[in-house]
C-alpha cells in the first residue's frame, strides 16, 4: 500500500538522525534559536506579550517549562503560548520565501517547551527543530500559488504562519516525546484541526495577530500531548477530500511539494532573517532610506517621495494611503511604507531600525509625521515581477532644490543573496536582550553539546531581561 504524505513526513521526522543533518543546516537552526530567543526577551513588554503572560498566570498549573525572561516554570502548553506570543509581537521574526510564512516564531517556543518538559538533550532538540523547519517549508510551498505569486492562505485572509506552524511543530514535539512514526503522524493530524489565524488585524487593527505565534506553539504542544495519550487523526489529513489543504486552499495547492526533496534538499538555511522589526515588505524601503541618507539626503531636503513596491505588497503597506501616512500605533506603523521610510530617514538603532524606533511616542513626532505625509506608494511592475522571491522597492525622493534621487533595492538583507553574518545576528540579539545577550549567545552556539535546553532559557533571566 502506498504511504500517504502524512505517513511519509511522520516517518522522516521520527527517523531523522543528528548526523543526517549537514553542519550548515544545524548552524542555521542554532542561529534561529538565538534570534528568536532574543526577540522573545524584547517581546515580553509588548501589549500582546503582557496579555499572554497574564493569561498563563491566571491558568496556573504544574511547572514543566520556563517562561523566557523569568525564573518561573509553567505547563509546557502555557510556556509555548507566552513565549510564542513574545516571538511574534515585534514583526522581527524570520520569513520563508516565496511562501511568506514565518517559521521560527511558533516553532522555536513550542520545541523549547516540549524539549524542556521531556528532558531532551540539545542534540535532540536541534535535530527535531531542523525536522520542523523542513516540514514547515514543504507545507508552506504546497499552499503557495505560483500563478497568483502569493500564499493561497493569505488570499483567503488566513494566517499561514499560525496554521502551518502548529502542524510542523506538532510533528517535532511528538518526536521529542519519542512517540515514533505513528505518534508523530497522529500529532501532525490532530494539529491540523487546531491551528487558526485570520489576518484582518493587518489592515484594521487589534493585537490578535501578535498572539498567533503563541497560539500556534500552544496548539503544537497540545497536539503532541494529546497524541501521547491516545489522540489520533486520519492519515489522509493533508490531501483528503475534507483534509487540511482542501479545506484551506480548495484546488489551489500542490501535493508534490509535500515530500519533494525530503532529506536531500535542505530549506532551513534559505529562510530569511529579518534585520528590522517591521513588515517584511518594507525592509528594502529601509535600505533605500539608509542609502539616501548616506548620499547626503536629510529630512528637511525632501519635497516628496514616491515608493514603488510590488502589487501584493502595496495592498498591505500602501493602502489606504491616508491610514498608512497616519498609523494608529507604532506597531501598525510597521505595516506602513510611508511610516517605515520616515523612521529610517530620521535614523534608527540596531542594524538600522529596532523595536524602540516603533514606539507609540514617535507617532506625534513632527519630523516623522512630515516625511510620512509627503510619501506616495505606487505599484512598480518590475517589483511585482520579482515578488515574492524578494520584496523589492524603488524609492525616488524629490528634493526642494529640484533634484530627484532614486534608490533601487531589489534583494532583501537577511536572505541568501545578502545574508546576515553571525556577528550581525549577535548585534541584533544585543539590541533585543541587553545584558542577557552574551549568555544567550553562548548557550545557543553550544546547543548541540548541551545535556538539555535549560541553559538557553536560564540565560534569558537577567536584570535587564
Amino acid at each position: 500500500m502506498t504511504s500517504t504524505p502524512t505517513e511519509i513526513l511522520a516517518a522522516w521526522v521520527a527517523g531523522l538522525g543528528h548526523a543526517d543533518v549537514p553542519p550548515e543546516v544545524r548552524e542555521s537552526a542554532r542561529l534561529r534559536v538565538l534570534d528568536t530567543v532574543g526577540i522573545c526577551v524584547a517581546g515580553r513588554a509588548s501589549d500582546a506579550g503582557r496579555a499572554a503572560r497574564a493569561a498563563v498566570g491566571e491558568w496556573g498549573g504544574r511547572g514543566a517549562a520556563m517562561l523566557i525572561g523569568e525564573s518561573v516554570s509553567v505547563p509546557a502548553v502555557s510556556a509555548a503560548l507566552a513565549n510564542g506570543t513574545y516571538a511574534h509581537s515585534l514583526e522581527f521574526d524570520d520569513t520563508h520565501l516565496p511562501s511568506i510564512v514565518h517559521p521560527s516564531a511558533p516553532m522555536v517556543p513550542a520545541l523549547l517547551a516540549a524539549a524542556q518538559a521531556a528532558g531532551a538533550s540539545g542534540t535532540e532538540f536541534v535535530t527535531a527543530l531542523v525536522a520542523a523547519y523542513e516540514v514547515n517549508a514543504r507545507l508552506s510551498m504546497a499552499q503557495y500559488d505560483p500563478d497568483l505569486r502569493n500564499s493561497a492562505f493569505f488570499e483567503h485572509g488566513l494566517h499561514a504562519t499560525s496554521i502551518i506552524g502548529a502542524v510542523a511543530a506538532a510533528a517535532a514535539c511528538a518526536r521529542l516525546r519519542d512517540l515514533g512514526p505513528d505518534g508523530v503522524a497522529d500529532a501532525l493530524s490532530v494539529a491540523c484541526s487546531l491551528g487558526a489565524g485570520l489576518i484582518e488585524a493587518n489592515r484594521a487593527g487589534g493585537n490578535v495577530k501578535k498572539l498567533h505565534g503563541g497560539w500556534s506553539a500552544h496548539c503544537a504542544v497540545a497536539a503532541a500531548t494529546l497524541a501521547a495519550h491516545g489522540g489520533t487523526g486520519p492519515r489522509t489529513i493533508l490531501e483528503g477530500r475534507f483534509g487540511f489543504f482542501q479545506a484551506f486552499c480548495g484546488d489551489h495547492w500542490r501535493p508534490s511539494e509535500l515530500t519533494e526533496g525530503l532529506g536531500s534538499r535542505w530549506d532551513t538555511p534559505g529562510i530569511f532573517f529579518k534585520p528590522y522589526p517591521c513588515n517584511h515588505f518594507t525592509h528594502t524601503i529601509v535600505d533605500a532610506a539608509i542609502a539616501l541618507r548616506n548620499r547626503g539626503v536629510r529630512p528637511d531636503d525632501i519635497e516628496g517621495v514616491r515608493i514603488g513596491t510590488a502589487a501584493p505588497s502595496w495592498r498591505t503597506i500602501g493602502d489606504p494611503i491616508e491610514e498608512k501616512r497616519h498609523p494608529r500605533s507604532g506597531y501598525h506603523g510597521g505595516f506602513s511604507a510611508p511610516w517605515v521610510f520616515a523612521c529610517a530617514m530620521v535614523g534608527g538603532s540596531g542594524l538600522g531600525l529596532s523595536y524602540s524606533d516603533f514606539d507609540d511616542a514617535y507617532l506625534a513626532e513632527p519630523v516623522r509625521r512630515s516625511i510620512a505625509e509627503r510619501c506616495d506608494v505606487v505599484i512598480d511592475e518590475r517589483c511585482t515581477r520579482i515578488f515574492p522571491h524578494q520584496f523589492p522597492s524603488v524609492v525616488t525622493v524629490r528634493l526642494r532644490d529640484g533634484r530627484e534621487m532614486t534608490e533601487e533595492v531589489l534583494t532583501n538583507l537577511g536572505g541568501p543573496d545578502r545574508p546576515l553574518s553571525r556577528e550581525q545576528l549577535t548585534s541584533k540579539l544585543l539590541a533585543n536582550a541587553g545584558e542577557a545577550s552574551d549568555a544567550i549567545a553562548s548557550a545557543c552556539f553550544e546547543l548541540d553539546s548541551l545535556p538539555s535546553v535549560d541553559p538557553v532559557l536560564k540565560a534569558t533571566v537577567s536584570e535587564q531581561a
